[in-house]
């Protein structure tokens, strides 16, 4: 499945809830979308703590897919395109070595 489809589904899923309303009490702006990017993010490491391996491994596809649903949807309405912008930062770091002492 492409980035576009993935995308498109998004949108029409916060749309048929009514998020995108001017008067939505849950507005969609890059600001809370970011909040809500980190906190999924802090739920796929909870279930890492104190462990190597998922304490629910059923459980962390959800947490990924939530993850992938706030960055689809931030990048969208940031303008940013995700796809080229991770072929970007391929190249980018291609060119970096990680052994080298930071400066």
């Amino acid at each position: 499945m492409d980035l576009k489809t993935l995308t498109d589904a998004m949108h029409a899923f916060v749309e048929s809830k009514g998020w995108y309303a001017a008067d939505s009490a849950r507005p969609q702006t890059p600001r809370n979308l970011a909040i809500s990017l980190a906190l999924e993010a802090a739920e796929v490491l909870e279930h890492f703590q104190w462990d190597d391996q998922a304490r629910h491994p059923e459980d962390l596809p959800a947490e990924l897919a939530d993850v992938m649903l706030y960055l689809l949807q931030l990048a969208s309405i940031s303008g940013v395109d995700l796809g080229q912008a991770v072929m970007d930062k391929l190249k980018v770091n291609y060119g970096r070595s990680w052994d080298a002492p930071a400066e």
